[in-house]
């Protein structure tokens, strides 16, 4: 942690607990169960943050895991855009909506959650083509 803060001044370092890495273990895997309730726990608190842009950096692994609990109401296309896992190095911008009870569906203990659909209705088409849809609008 330390070392990291003198490379990286800018970045709040503040919630990480230990200065070694404590989920590392070199004869030990975490069971999908595992890498499921540390990943909702992760969602459960980017939820309650207050900030608007908030940057993950992480494993593509374990957000492709995070992220395939959400969107099973959403249109098929926008499932497969949530749901693809990461590239090395991909940078993907995403934007979480609470159609409702997300709070609760975070805390549910279903390994898969939905949003409930009551915030927008119909199906949720896939960003480039709600751009392209917007477009043809305003011309």
């Amino acid at each position: 942690k330390r070392e990291y803060e003198l490379l990286f001044p800018a970045i709040d370092f503040s919630l990480m607990q230990s200065d070694e890495d404590i989920w590392w273990k070199e004869d030990l895997r975490e069971t999908i169960e595992e890498v499921t309730a540390r990943a909702t726990k992760f969602m459960k608190w980017l939820w309650t943050r207050k900030e608007k842009e908030i940057a993950i950096v992480n494993h593509g692994g374990f957000l492709s895991h995070a992220l395939s609990a959400f969107g099973d109401d959403c249109h098929q296309s926008v499932k497969n855009e949530i749901r693809t896992y990461f590239a090395n190095c991909e940078l993907r911008s995403m934007i979480f909506v609470d159609r409702g009870h997300i709070c609760s569906m975070i805390s549910s203990d279903s390994p898969r959650r939905n949003f409930p659909g009551k915030f927008l209705n119909g199906p949720d088409p896939p960003s480039d083509v709600a751009e392209e849809k917007h477009a043809e609008k305003t011309t």
